[in-house]
């Protein structure tokens, strides 16, 4: 905030501009109905308010203990959370907050929009990151951020510029909205791309003029031997390093035949393809390091679920493992592995990129696990399948789920049955998908660009707004100190009134002993 202000502003904070929010005591009414507000009903595109819980006093979550009304604005300080900003713009039965939310309710002679338009601004956020506090929650405490510095125009001048303020912030909403639908059919486009890429649509046409060197099913049968050969081979390396050569072929009896296809849930396939499960096409199928990595720049960088995003490997945020780690060689990775994210929540669990040589050498995490293809087969089929809708599917009917987690195993993964096309045709299908995604990619890139322009013009209004270069001053409006002695005035008016207790519901007993041990520490959420 600038030292100097326009002429009839004040330099004050938020804490003294805003009207006391009550904390709510623990009552006996559990049948009453309460709109309950949550940080996950906020969204942090359009800082609205999309979602809310009805509940019974009986069911009301333990942390609603913030009495809300129409205008108050909902301010998460929740680390992860903490753009998560909205202001109640209409009426709701009963509204409480979670105390994962500072409630903001204006002064009166404050402007409630005002205050929103400023919590929005990226330099009052800014300072709160620095002061968040505790190791397994982090948050910004409730009086932190009400001694946070604001500039105070007068009443009539709040007006004016959140009158200019919405005129100008509509019309960069409608281009963010236009940009974000646009993203959003991207998205469907790609999905149908990579549905029509594994059922056969996608190529139906260069069938047309295109014959195969061999059937898919005549591929599998070559994948299949090629996959025995390399498992008597290694078996016989082992059994010489042990001292056991082999004097006959009995131990050749040993090799486990994969199970064959079930093909639950694939479509009717193109004349000349065939199905095939992971174990059929792969023979290497492995979990990857579980030891603790470190951020830098020295040893050999360790892939992790964070860095697969959108069916690519991003490489931008990366940790390492020391060179002479016990399990390298073991567990570096080769051009053409799958890396298949087996455990996360339940939306993210599944994803799946190719490792294409970069970064090099490199390495995986535990949450990852590393498909290795024999001849014959393009990975890219594959985590196609897996990121289609289709393999999409497939993870939701088998994965488990625990605390929150999701999880689907190696066993699982090799059981997946996926299409087999030809191999010529798998390359004509890379080639396209990679050709279509590049286009899309390129769209994407231009509205993201879009989008951050977009982000930059609002924080550039707002700057201007609370520098006093929006709207013209006029020199009749009365003198924000003046509202600020009124403000305090009242306040101290009303603290010598006998306080108002509000009831919630006592909806078990055991959070009525925990709020009745806790009632001496609640107070009203002003510093």
């Amino acid at each position: 905030m600038s030292d100097k202000l326009p002429k009839g502003w004040a330099k004050t904070t938020l804490g003294e501009v805003c009207a006391r929010v009550p904390t709510i005591q623990p009552g006996v009414t559990p049948d009453s109905e309460f709109t309950y507000f949550d940080i996950g009903g906020i969204d942090n595109g359009t800082n609205r308010v999309v979602e809310t819980k009805t509940v019974t006093g009986r069911d009301a979550p333990s942390r609603a203990r913030q009495a809300a009304q129409t205008g108050d604005i909902l301010f998460s300080t929740v680390r992860t959370y903490l753009k998560k900003i909205a202001r109640i713009e209409r009426d709701y039965p009963n509204p409480v907050a979670s105390t994962g939310f500072t409630v903001l309710r204006a002064a009166e002679g404050v402007s409630s929009q005002f205050l929103f338009c400023r919590v929005l601004s990226e330099d009052f956020l800014q300072p709160l990151h620095a002061l968040q506090t505790g190791s397994s929650y982090p948050a910004v405490r409730d009086k932190d951020v009400f001694a946070q510095p604001i500039p105070l125009p007068p009443t009539r001048e709040q007006e004016r510029i959140v009158t200019k303020l919405d005129a100008l912030l509509s019309r960069v909403a409608a281009g963010e909205a236009a940009a974000r639908r646009a993203l959003e059919r991207l998205e469907r486009y790609r999905a149908a791309v990579l549905h029509a890429a594994v059922t056969g649509d996608l190529t139906s046409e260069w069938r047309k003029t295109h014959k195969p060197d061999e059937t898919g099913a005549q591929l599998l049968q070559r994948i299949l031997k090629a996959r025995r050969e390399i498992w008597e081979a290694t078996e016989f390396k082992r059994l010489c390093d042990a001292g056991k050569k082999p004097t006959d072929d009995k131990w050749k009896s040993r090799y486990e035949e994969p199970k064959p296809p079930r093909n639950d849930g694939l479509p009717e396939l193109p004349k000349g393809w065939t199905s095939a499960t992971i174990e059929q096409i792969s023979f290497l199928v492995q979990y990857g390091s579980s030891s603790k990595t470190a951020k830098g720049t020295n040893g050999i960088p360790v892939l992790r679920m964070g860095n697969i995003v959108d069916g690519l490997i991003d490489a931008s945020d990366l940790k390492f493992l020391s060179v002479n780690h016990a399990e390298f060689p073991a567990l570096l990775l080769c051009d053409g592995d799958l890396l298949f994210n087996r455990t996360n929540s339940m939306e993210l669990v599944g994803k799946t990129a190719i490792y294409r040589g970069t970064p090099s050498p490199c390495s995986f995490a535990s949450y990852l696990i590393r498909v290795r293809f024999l001849g014959g087969f393009a990975p890219e089929i594959a985590a196609h399948f897996i990121n289609s809708a289709l393999g999409r599917d497939w993870i939701l009917s088998v994965a488990s789920q625990q605390v929150g987690q999701a999880n689907v195993n190696g066993s699982k993964l090799q059981s997946l049955t996926i299409p087999l096309p030809p191999q010529n045709e798998q390359m004509a299908i890379v080639r396209e998908v990679e050709r279509r995604f590049a286009a899309a990619n390129r769209l994407a890139s231009t509205l993201n660009r879009q989008l951050e322009r977009a982000r930059a013009m609002r924080q550039s209004l707002l700057r201007e707004s609370f520098a006093g270069r929006l709207v013209q001053q006029n020199q009749n409006d009365e003198p924000a100190s003046v509202l600020l002695d009124r403000i305090r005035a009242a306040r101290e008016a009303e603290a010598k009134q006998p306080k108002i207790k509000r009831t919630f519901p006592r909806h078990s007993r055991k959070v009525a002993r925990s709020t009745s041990r806790s009632r001496s520490a609640m107070k009203e959420n002003i510093p």
